[in-house]
């Protein structure tokens, strides 16, 4: 087995980020590359559906020919889907790689990635939900700047909410307001829970997956950053215990701000005892004494923005306003 490749200081070195790294832009008729680095697709009439959402985009689309692979719950063995994302980044002809679904199967690749592919060959990266465990790979392994955004399997197919559609267009293409504001559809404000204001890279994404990678060399790094949760179909207590993991490793102490998403389908069952998320998150969250914001409308829901990974931010959770630094693109 081929050993990973790591870029800048040794994994799992505190602060060991490389300088950020900003992909190209994608521009209407750009090729880019459809990969399956996660769950299985359900077949490929559902692959090939996806692939004519991602062209009523006006993209040109080149899907691996393994993103109708199924092994059990993975679409593909762990070699396959780790070679196959690294060919994405590879391919001089497609400036963007996009991933078909999330579901399961990112975590089994993190240590088959040679990252030094990612930083010599940058490309707009977008997914989400199982895919959080890449933007933390790719932006603290290669310095790379990714995108949290619906996939074409999971969000587009059969039909896609023209609101996360506009979101989806305006940052991908890069369509004015960056940077600049980043607001729920319908300016639907956010909910302080503890005022201040704040600076840093915005990063993390799927709770699940965050929990997940603690105690391995592609753990969060928070140190100085909002860090932004979020998750679907977990009980109130496994939040619970997900968010107080990530607590104890002092995770929300180093971090600058901390960001609220969605949980859709986290309530507990009817007539059973629990805390309420709300609970949960006070208890364990208001006495880091940072600045914190809920209502953020991305991730598990609908509509969804999609949001840039590793680029600065001002969160002024006094205001209730999230606004972007800087432009996530090199051009």
């Amino acid at each position: 087995m081929r050993a990973a490749a790591f870029v800048g200081a040794a994994p799992g070195a505190p602060g060991a980020a490389p300088a950020s790294i900003k992909p190209r832009r994608l521009r209407p008729g750009a090729r880019v590359s459809l990969i399956a680095p996660s769950g299985s697709a359900s077949g490929p009439d559902r692959v090939e559906a996806s692939i004519h959402a991602l062209e009523s985009l006006g993209l040109r689309v080149k899907a691996s020919p393994h993103c109708s692979d199924a092994y059990g719950y993975l679409a593909g063995d762990d070699a396959t889907r780790a070679r196959e994302l690294e060919l994405a980044f590879l391919d001089p002809d497609t400036t963007g790689v996009i991933c078909l679904k999330g579901g399961y199967g990112t975590p089994r690749i993190l240590d088959k990635i040679d990252y030094g592919v990612m930083a010599a060959n940058p490309k707009l990266f977008l997914g989400y939900s199982d895919i959080t465990a890449l933007h933390i790979a790719f932006r603290q392994m290669a310095g790379l700047v990714t995108f949290h955004g619906p996939m074409p399997s999971s969000d587009m197919v059969p039909d896609f909410d023209p609101e996360s559609l506009a979101s989806l267009e305006k940052m991908l293409f890069g369509r004015g307001g960056l940077p600049g504001k980043i607001a729920n559809p319908r300016e639907r404000p956010f909910e302080t829970l503890a005022e201040g204001i704040c600076e840093g890279e915005l990063v993390g994404g799927n709770l699940s997956l965050l929990a997940a990678t603690m105690g391995t060399p592609w753990e969060i790094d928070t140190k100085g950053k909002i860090i932004f949760i979020e998750d679907i179909d977990e009980a109130p207590y496994r939040i619970d215990r997900m968010v107080n993991q990530l607590r104890l490793a002092g995770k929300f102490e180093a971090c600058a701000g901390i960001l609220i998403g969605s949980w859709t389908r986290c309530a507990a069952p009817e007539g059973k005892r629990s805390l309420t998320i709300g609970e949960i998150l006070r208890d364990l969250l208001l006495p880091c004494g940072k600045p914190m914001l809920q209502g953020l409308e991305a991730g598990h829901c609908v509509p969804a923005l999609t949001l840039p990974v590793g680029i600065r931010c001002r969160m002024n959770a006094s205001a209730g306003v999230l606004e972007t630094l800087e432009s996530p693109f090199a051009d």
